[in-house]
């Protein structure tokens, strides 16, 4: 695997690395801020660089490069693999008549017996991600890791942009497909929440909308926990996002609130929460958000080889950014650390994560985690 970074920054393109040839270039990796991907030059010059790749385009809360967190810049990250099959497609939520769907139809189009691994790129806005991920999963017997993320559009919540070989657009869905016996893929994804307050029963929901926590109105309990920071819904509820599990099962999902409607005393999250599942708050401890950092990229490496990974993508949530603030580069220095010098990184700040909860499991829509997909190949 051979891979070049170009960082588009202060409207200036920067080449990041060299030595590879462009024109075996199969895949290019294109994250950037949603006023600069949606220029038609930019997509133009990649475009004339890599002439025979398959270019995908999202837009983000903030690039990741190398150890570093960027704003208003593009980080364009290009591989030659060299024993491994890629290929890529493209859908339209409107094609659609559900995101459950939508990933249905994206795995349909990638299956193959050597099939090994699927990256997902995907709307920020008009995508349901718990049902894309349940899509994704329905015709997985094998469970073939399954990792991606959701653009994003800085803080601003307004309008996301994805694309595959042409200028983006909104409520594209991509999917990258890796064939072969020469790919190992490592996932890790882990939040670093700290729980409290006593575990309840979601009594009513709509998929993303709640309703009730046992059998009372989920906004009125919500606002009790949050003291002096009610006043700041809701914006606020980045700061105390919910754990949630279904199943009998112990591992957890985090869900973030995206709205409330107070008229309706309704809240409406990033994902979906089922009737019956328990859910406890959480609340953001700055030295275990990175820390957790650190533990995603361990769970990435490889237990049966001595193979390190040769690429990371990183993929964290706009929440935890917007928490973090000025300590955000430290989240990305400490994966850094346990990936290695050698180790080419790239990724964004997203609206959602997708990744397995553990090794060999189905993908779940993640929400406040980091979550970290490596690629090397033997």
């Amino acid at each position: 695997m051979k891979i070049g970074q170009h960082h588009l920054l202060n409207n200036s393109w920067k080449d990041c690395s060299s030595g590879l040839n462009q024109e075996k270039c199969q895949l290019v990796l294109a994250f950037g801020s949603s006023h600069s991907i949606v220029k038609p030059e930019n997509f133009a010059h990649l475009r004339s660089t890599y002439p025979k790749a398959d270019i995908i385009f999202a837009s983000t809360a903030g690039e990741i490069r190398d150890d570093m967190v960027y704003d208003d810049s593009i980080v364009a990250t290009a591989i030659v693999f060299e024993k491994t099959t890629v290929r890529c497609v493209e859908t339209n939520i409107k094609k659609h008549g559900s995101s459950f769907e939508t990933g249905h139809f994206l795995m349909s189009q990638l299956q193959g017996g050597d099939l090994r691994a699927v990256f997902v790129i995907s709307d920020g806005t008009f995508i349901n991600g718990s049902e894309l991920a349940e899509g994704l999963n329905k015709d997985n017997p094998k469970n073939i890791p399954i990792t991606g993320g959701l653009a994003g559009d800085a803080a601003r919540f307004e309008k996301t942009f994805t694309g595959l070989n042409d200028i983006p657009t909104q409520g594209n869905v991509i999917a990258v497909g890796f064939y072969g016996n020469d790919i190992l893929i490592g996932h890790g994804s882990l939040g670093g929440w700290d729980e409290f307050g006593q575990e309840r029963t979601i009594t009513k929901s709509d998929k993303n909308v709640l309703f009730e926590i046992d059998n009372k109105n989920a906004l009125d309990l919500y606002k009790e926990y949050l003291g002096d920071y009610v006043n700041e819904l809701p914006g606020s509820a980045l700061l105390f996002p919910i754990a949630m599990s279904s199943g009998g099962g112990d591992q957890k999902l985090v869900r973030t609130i995206l709205s409330i409607n107070e008229e309706e005393k309704t809240m409406t999250f990033a994902g979906n929460l089922p009737e019956g599942s328990k859910v406890r708050l959480m609340k953001a401890d700055f030295d275990k958000l990175i820390d957790a950092s650190s533990k995603a990229a361990t769970n990435c490496f490889y237990e049966e080889t001595s193979y390190k990974p040769e690429l990371a993508i990183l993929i964290s949530c706009v929440g935890r950014k917007l928490i973090l603030q000025e300590r955000t580069d430290e989240e990305v220095e400490a994966a850094k650390k346990i990936l290695g010098a050698d180790t080419a990184i790239t990724g964004f700040y997203s609206y959602g994560e997708i990744s397995p909860l553990g090794s060999g499991g189905y993908c779940e829509l993640h929400n406040q985690t980091m979550t970290i997909t490596t690629f090397t190949e033997l």
